[in-house]
């Protein structure tokens, strides 16, 4: 019984360190990846046999120690990595960065599904709408033109919407508090947008869902209601400046991960090494009667 034991001890080591190996795999290739946030797996030990059960001392015997017998390791978590990237220039005026612990929110315009992202490869499409590589709208402060401030009202970015005039938009600025300026061709400028950040009180309950976006947004905590409670301003709340044109490249370090490929390889073929040993000593069990 106790080879079988074994052999379901091997294959559970088996099964966690591929889980382990798959973890440092996905950040190495994601060394690369804007705004990419790595993870690291832990493990815990399963449930073990009791053979014996502990027992305190009284007037006649000892205490009794317990024994048991442990039946492999399974993996405990798979956590991610949420500290900063560094910054890398772009010169895009709408690449956007965020030194600081806030994420810029994205919406679908057709599920109005709202996401996460620390990821701000940003452009401007032919509707003038400010969005991701996915074609996600960012979120932030809207309505403001050269006769109208800007109000408090959260929407899509949309740029270019009010132009003066007979007049023609020349260029954008984008400061450190997420506000977009538009310059035009008759000498004035008007601040009509303003990008807002989101932090979130526990940033374990964001889902990744593939694209650099997270959901799972109202289980993460948004601190001080944020966007989804009428917005949070970059600079405020220690959600941290916005860069423009700059981009958070991934936090992975490459260095670590190899060794933690090591480790973990090496692990797995201890593991696999457990199998063969055990196959062999049934092996000779089941030819006992032969010889």
């Amino acid at each position: 019984m106790s080879l079988f034991g074994t052999l379901n001890t091997a294959v559970s080591a088996l099964s966690s360190f591929s889980t382990g190996l798959d973890v440092v795999g996905n950040n190495i290739a994601n060394v690369n990846t804007v705004g990419f946030k790595g993870s690291s797996a832990s493990f815990e030990d399963s449930f073990s046999n009791t053979l014996q059960a502990s027992a305190p001392a009284n007037g006649t015997t000892s205490t009794e120690p317990s024994i048991q017998v442990g039946t492999g390791v399974a993996v405990a978590g798979i956590t991610k990595d949420f500290s900063q990237g560094t910054l890398d220039s772009t010169g895009n005026t709408t690449d956007l960065a965020i030194s600081g612990n806030g994420f810029f929110i994205v919406k679908d315009a057709t599920s109005l599904t709202q996401y996460a992202t620390r990821d701000g490869q940003f452009s401007v499409d032919g509707n003038g709408y400010l969005v991701n590589q996915g074609g996600q709208r960012v979120q932030g402060y809207v309505g403001g033109s050269s006769s109208t401030p800007l109000g408090t009202t959260v929407g899509d970015i949309q740029i270019g919407l009010s132009l003066p005039a007979g007049a023609s938009l020349q260029s954008v600025a984008i400061d450190t508090a997420g506000h977009i300026v538009e310059s035009y061709s008759n000498g004035t400028s008007a601040t009509t947008n303003q990008v807002l950040l989101q932090n979130f009180s526990d940033t374990a309950a964001l889902m990744s869902t593939g694209n650099n976006l997270f959901t799972g947004l109202a289980a993460a905590g948004p601190v001080g209601g944020g966007i989804l409670a009428g917005g949070n301003s970059p600079t405020s709340s220690g959600l941290g400046a916005i860069q423009s044109g700059s981009l958070e490249a991934s936090n992975v370090d490459l260095t670590q991960q190899f060794s933690n490929l090591i480790t973990m390889q090496r692990s797995f073929q201890a593991s696999a090494r457990l199998i063969t040993v055990s196959d062999t000593v049934l092996d000779d069990v089941v030819n006992l009667k032969r010889s």
